[in-house]
């Protein structure tokens, strides 16, 4: 496994989008310390996220109407996934308010099967049972 660069431990700008193209974005955020979340929906969809950012890092650059959020158990957290090819490419947290996300398999020039990732255990955060 190759060690992240300097610019990969620090915020930077990145251009993301979708496996179709539709949702195209940009974040500045550091990609490390990268996360997994062990709850219901992230253990199904296996992302590799960024460290929490602010929403205002986050500028969507086309595709905004090809959005869809999902929401569930509490209903705080937004997913967002194109409704065209299903990909999950940011979502807005609900532990942090204000902060977000980025799936990281969706940045430009980054490699997450290169990257170390922690676990954070969403599961017990629910608060409907396997939720």
């Amino acid at each position: 496994m190759s060690s992240p660069t300097s610019s990969q431990r620090s915020s930077e700008v990145f251009q993301g989008s979708c496996h179709c193209g539709a949702v195209r974005f940009e974040v500045v955020t550091p990609i490390e310390p990268a996360a997994r979340c062990n709850c219901s929906l992230c253990r199904r969809k296996g992302a590799l996220m960024t460290p929490a950012f602010p929403e205002a890092s986050l500028r969507i650059l086309s595709g905004a109407e090809d959005l869809t959020c999902y929401q569930f158990n509490t209903r705080v957290a937004k997913h967002y996934f194109c409704k065209h090819c299903g990909i999950y490419p940011f979502h807005a947290s609900r532990t942090m308010p204000g902060m977000w996300r980025a799936n990281i398999g969706c940045l430009e020039g980054v490699d997450p099967y290169a990257l170390d990732a922690s676990v954070a255990d969403g599961q017990k955060l629910s608060v409907v049972e396997d939720a």
